[in-house]
This record gives structure tokens, C-alpha cells and sequence, in this order.
């Protein structure tokens, strides 16, 4: 995992224009690489300055990106929300598991969050059973910014999620 780059723009662009994306994370008007880099800087990079934000998973063996996972705060939340998309082709393969964990305890360890929360609509039933087995509990559900009702999960940090991919120990 690292953080994202405007050489990333081609990537962005292909993951804004999933399906999923537009069905389960946000409608946009992303359509091109000038609207990705645009995405990148007014959507990715701000959160690095906070120690947050959404960093690129990376595919090892090809050197490629397959998603993002990460942290972010909301202003419509009361905490810091894990986040987190791939590429379709991408889903099933534990890259979406092993980065939450690695950035839960990023969370837990370097940025000493007590708790976490997740939002998404309840029919995104991929990304309700991963919370669901990185520990997270439904708490409520609520209507967003964007007029969508969204179901809230929310986890404690009190013990160490898994491997820290990000640096440090963890």
C-alpha cells in the first residue's frame, strides 16, 4: 500500500467508472484522466496531510493497482470512517480483507483512533460481510449528504487487527 499519485490518474479513472462505484460508493461526472487527477487532488491527497486518507493497494507480482482502502473523516460522521474500493475483478481475492486490517491497526497503533466506523448501502452485501468479518456491528442507518440511505457499522480498537502493512508495529 502507498499513498496515491497524480500517475495514478489512469487507475482512478477505471475505479470512478466501475459499476460498483457508481451503484454503491457515488454517482459522479468522472470521465476522463483530467476528471480523475482532478478527483485526486480535491478528493485523495487532502487526507495524507491529516495522516489519513486513501492509500493504493497494490497487486505485488505485477506491480499494479486493484484498489483503495483507507481513513477518512467525514463531516457528517462522528468519527473517522475505514473506507475502501477495487477493481471488480479484483473482489474475492482478499486484497479488500488484508488492507482493512493493515489499516485498522495503522488506525489503532500510529494514530491511536478508539474507534472506527463504515458506511454503506445495506444491498452491498460484498462489502457488508467483509465489515461484518473484520468485526464490525451494525449501529444505525441514516440518510447521507447525497440523499441516500446508508447503514452505519462501527468498531472499538482495543486489540491488533492483523498485520500493519503500513509501517511500524504492529
Amino acid at each position: 500500500m502507498r499513498q496515491a499519485v497524480l500517475a495514478d490518474a489512469e487507475f482512478m479513472l477505471q475505479l470512478l467508472t466501475e459499476p460498483a462505484w457508481q451503484k454503491f460508493i457515488s454517482k459522479h461526472e468522472v470521465s476522463d484522466v483530467e476528471g480523475a487527477i482532478n478527483h485526486l487532488k480535491e478528493r485523495i491527497f487532502p487526507g495524507y496531510e491529516e495522516g489519513k486518507g486513501f492509500w493504493v493497494v497494490i497487486e505485488k507480482s505485477e506491480n499494479k493497482p486493484v484498489g483503495i482502502c483507507g481513513l477518512v473523516k467525514r463531516p457528517y460522521l462522528s468519527e473517522t470512517d475505514l473506507g475502501f474500493a477495487f477493481l471488480e475483478k479484483y473482489w474475492g481475492t482478499g486484497f479488500a480483507r488484508e488492507s482493512a486490517m493493515a489499516v485498522m491497526d495503522y488506525g489503532k497503533d500510529t494514530l491511536k483512533l478508539k474507534r472506527l466506523l463504515a458506511i454503506t448501502l445495506q444491498e452491498n452485501v460484498r462489502s457488508v460481510a467483509l465489515l461484518k468479518k473484520l468485526g464490525f456491528v451494525f449501529s444505525d442507518t441514516f440518510i447521507d449528504p447525497e440523499g441516500e440511505e446508508v447503514a452505519m457499522y462501527e468498531k472499538t480498537l482495543n486489540s491488533s487487527a492483523g498485520v500493519n502493512l503500513l509501517g511500524g508495529k504492529g
